[in-house]
């Protein structure tokens, strides 16, 4: 275990500080999307149910009232549905620019290098290259996956509002 924890500190210190803001933006979004998969998964079928019951339990569901009630209720149950998912996008966005801030961290460390020791110190240089691509493909591995999670969110949330709209029908 403990090699494994200094095996993933030396990754991280190969990118540099730019890595480690990805590390914490990755820890940020993988907990938020965590967080509506377990909302959609366990807690909105249980307040669609409330819902529904509240609906069948009213004795009118065809006046403009009753209308107005039910689409608010929809909009609040979509508001619940895509909370965080804003962040998300947000998040997803900004990993492939932190990758890209990584990049050009590392190519000015590798021409620090070459300016004071010309192109003969091939070991520096390469350090600074690797600083360069590490962050950059660690933001796009972070992006695609996110994407990935957020475009599943996506779906099930409009599926979930659909049924809840389909069991508030108006009879």
């Amino acid at each position: 275990m403990t090699d494994l924890l200094w095996r993933l500190l030396a990754f991280l210190d190969s990118g540099g500080w730019v890595l480690w803001a990805i590390l914490g933006v990755t820890v940020l979004l993988w907990t938020l999307m965590l967080e509506r998969l377990w909302y959609l998964a366990l807690v909105f079928p249980q307040q669609a149910h409330g819902l529904q019951q509240r609906w069948l339990a009213r004795v009118e569901r065809r006046s403009a009232a009753a209308r107005h009630i039910r689409t608010a209720w929809l909009a609040q149950a979509q508001a619940q549905l895509s909370r965080f998912l804003p962040l998300v996008r947000v998040l997803i966005a900004l990993c492939p620019l932190l990758g890209l801030l990584g990049t050009v961290s590392g190519m000015i460390q590798v021409f620090d290098v070459m300016s004071i020791s010309g192109n003969g110190n091939p070991r520096a240089m390469a350090a600074g290259v690797s600083r360069a691509t590490v962050p950059t493909m660690a933001g796009m591995v972070i992006a695609i996956s996110g994407l990935f999670c957020l475009a599943r969110l996506d779906q099930q949330s409009r599926r979930a509002l659909q049924r809840l709209s389909d069991r508030l029908q108006q009879d």
